[in-house]
């Protein structure tokens, strides 16, 4: 096939990039199309506050008219700061089965890396662990949840015929309210809950004081619990905020809480309803359809994905974490949430493994992984 590698200069050919992605996943009724409008937000250089920081390059291969190819090079300087290296990033990658075009992608992206002093190209990044990221490698017959990324199966072989290799991979765990709320969770998680004199409160959404500070309160709490991961890079107030406002829209306060213990912040947990169960059937992406979508497919949704969940160090043996999932699977029996995904977690948290699948009965039915290659 005959092709060349473009960049995107403009606003024009960052919309162009983003609608390509629809020219990669026909036939594949698993896929969840993003919303355009959310995507050029994400992508917007001048609105997106992680690029205060960081900056990305686009690339686009092109046969003729049809875009066979996409990735984008990414310099996250906060993460290189934080863990005093130079790995350069690639992301939003999407190629058509072709391996000459993903190696010229990874090409054009590892050359404008090293251009800008990286020695190491990492991903995918969607653009950084704050955000979506890994290639599927396990699980291609469930589509996606809410904040989740997809992709056809053979993506992952051309990533490592084009010389990448495992850096890590990332976990999703499937739990339902048949397996995971048992006699013996609850008799263990009301054990804990008197001898922490745990308690649990929703975030206040109604009132803007209120929400801000509570805001405030997660940012610590994810800073902090989440410090010691692997490829963990703390977020700034801007990019948090930024977050949270996005994420205000679409959760829902009976999910959104703060542990205590003894009156103490001691963690924090935000499961999402999956909307992708309405969204999937949203096949152009654009806003207005899919809130119609949202609306009338409501009762569909039957899930929900724990996006978050951190204890601060200080409580990290005092199950909370086992509290807070059972938090959730009990509000969720008393609405339309019968199943939960938690998701992602690093394959070598060894605590959070265990308890998933020992004390959940949680079911590793997805893994993502992010690839690693020298470019020096």
């Amino acid at each position: 096939m005959n092709f060349k590698i473009n960049t995107v200069e403009n606003k024009k050919g960052l919309l162009r990039f983003i609608k390509s992605q629809w020219n990669f996943y026909k036939n594949r009724p698993n896929w969840v199309p993003p919303l355009i409008s959310e995507r050029m937000k994400m992508l917007n250089v001048n609105k997106n506050p992680f690029f205060i920081h960081s900056k990305i390059k686009l690339f686009l291969a092109e046969s003729g008219n049809e875009v066979v190819g996409r990735i984008a090079a990414i310099i996250n300087n906060n993460h290189n700061q934080t863990h005093n290296d130079t790995v350069g990033f690639f992301g939003f990658f999407e190629c058509t089965n072709n391996q000459d075009i993903a190696n010229a992608l990874f090409d054009y992206a590892g050359k404008w890396l090293r251009e800008n002093g990286m020695s190491v190209m990492r991903g995918p990044m969607n653009p950084s662990t704050n955000d979506d990221l890994g290639c599927l490698i396990k699980g291609y017959e469930y589509p996606p949840v809410i904040l989740m990324p997809y992709n056809p199966e053979y993506y992952h072989r051309l990533i490592e015929k084009a010389g990448f290799e495992k850096a890590k991979d990332l976990f999703a765990y499937k739990l339902t309210l048949e397996t995971f709320v048992t006699e013996k969770m609850q008799r263990v998680q009301n054990s804990l809950r008197q001898r922490y004199k745990i308690t649990i409160r929703e975030v206040n959404f109604k009132k803007k004081e209120q929400f801000k500070k509570d805001v405030d309160t997660i940012k610590n709490v994810y800073n902090k619990a989440w410090q010691p991961n692997w490829g963990f890079v703390r977020m700034t107030d801007e990019e948090f905020d930024f977050l949270a406002e996005d994420l205000r829209q679409i959760a829902d306060p009976k999910f959104a809480l703060i542990a205590e213990s003894e009156g103490k912040v001691a963690g924090f947990a935000l499961a999402l309803p999956d909307i992708n169960q309405c969204l999937i059937y949203n096949k152009k992406g654009r806003l207005l359809p899919a809130l119609w979508h949202l609306m009338t497919k409501k009762k569909m949704m039957n899930t929900l994905r724990i996006i978050v969940l951190g204890v601060l160090p200080e409580y990290q043996r005092t199950g909370i974490d086992s509290i807070l999932y059972y938090e959730f699977l009990e509000r969720g029996r008393i609405t339309n949430f019968k199943n939960g995904e938690a998701g992602w977690i690093l394959e070598d948290n060894v605590m959070m493994n265990r308890g998933l699948t020992m004390t959940m009965n949680g079911e590793n039915y997805k893994t993502y992984r992010i690839f690693d290659k020298p470019i020096v």
